[in-house]
């Protein structure tokens, strides 16, 4: 008898979700999702439109985000289970599939499409070239890292041996650069955004080259889950495909000016002039995808990148690594 009518209950609930929830219920009806993102940027606009816009909750999830500020660290939080997914560096994922562990991570969304940093330095530079930076220090970012591995990079694809040519400081936390940049240390600071333009704005720097630019199209940030969480739940996976997808396509066909008035309270120590500019330049540059489906060249350029930085240990075959199923699904069905 208890075991009917707790099945009648369950039905009962079911049927609510259904057909509509009160806004005491809203949050009873939703599948809450973990998600850690590496870093609080505006790079991710895509994402912050989804949340923004309620595309999220449209797909019946409730997701709830943490910061992870480093991709090792949003890394972790997919390990231990303090995260469901995790947006992050793709060669995050590459070092844990190289230690052979029989279950891991796998890619399953891209988002960026671009390098999301920008080179900051101490003057006015209308006639940059990378050439000029022979010599002189640079706040990169930490070993390993995808921010540094591209800064290396573009240093060798414009003949610079990095620690050699240039020095390249790399024991500063990630969110410390700006300050010691501030603070007189080095002659450039590669940053994200909204920190680029905050330096810009106080006079304390000057944007002057694009890493994202000079790298050419890179799978930068990723969505990834446990393989475990992918086969056990493949319809939340999807319906946060297509909430990121709709976000994707909203920014795609939006404005600066447009996208920085819905993301906004994402930011609240900005403003909406300083969105715009930021958002311009993202948008100039092609930083984002407009689909979900994870780039097969853009993962052979990215473990090039990796290879020439001396940090990967073995080739990684793309259908190990990336799981394309629900971002396909997604941009088939259309939103």
């Amino acid at each position: 008898m208890k075991k009917q009518i707790a099945l009648g209950l369950s039905i009962i609930f079911g049927l609510s979700c259904l057909t509509g929830c009160t806004s005491e219920e809203q949050s009873a009806c939703l599948t809450p999702v973990r998600l850690n993102e590496v870093v609080h940027s505006v790079f991710y606009a895509p994402q912050y439109v989804a949340q923004e816009l309620g595309f999220f909750e449209e797909e019946g999830l409730d997701v709830t985000v943490s910061v992870g500020n480093g991709a090792d660290k949003a890394m972790t939080a997919l390990l231990s289970d303090s995260a469901d997914i995790a947006l992050l560096g793709t060669e995050a994922g590459i070092y844990v599939y190289n230690e052979g562990k029989e279950s891991y991570p796998k890619a399953f969304l891209q988002l960026t499409q671009r390098a999301g940093n920008f080179l900051v330095s101490r003057n006015k530079e209308p006639d940059f070239q990378w050439s000029d930076l022979k010599g002189k220090a640079v706040i990169g970012g930490r070993l390993g890292g995808m921010p540094e591995l591209v800064l290396e990079y573009v240093l060798r694809q414009n003949g610079l041996k990095p620690y050699e040519d240039v020095e390249i400081i790399n024991n500063i936390d990630f969110t410390s650069t700006a300050g010691a940049f501030r603070g007189d240390v080095g002659d450039y600071t590669v940053e994200f955004e909204p920190t680029a333009t905050t330096l810009q704005k106080s006079g304390a720097g000057y944007i002057t080259a694009s890493l994202g630019q000079a790298s050419g199209y890179i799978p930068y940030t990723v969505y990834m889950a446990n393989d475990s969480y992918l086969s056990e739940h493949p319809e939340v996976i999807e319906s946060f495909t297509r909430a990121i997808y709709k976000g994707q396509q909203w920014v795609d066909t939006h404005t600066p000016e447009e996208i920085a008035k819905v993301i906004l309270p994402q930011f609240p120590d900005s403003d909406l002039q300083t969105l715009s500019e930021i958002l311009k330049r993202y948008q100039e540059q092609d930083s984002w995808n407009t689909n979900p489906i994870f780039s097969e060249e853009g993962f052979t350029l990215i473990q090039d990148i990796m290879e020439q930085g001396g940090e990967l240990t073995q080739r990684v075959p793309f259908s190990d690594f990336v799981n394309t199923e629900f971002a396909k699904k997604v941009v088939a069905e259309g939103i």
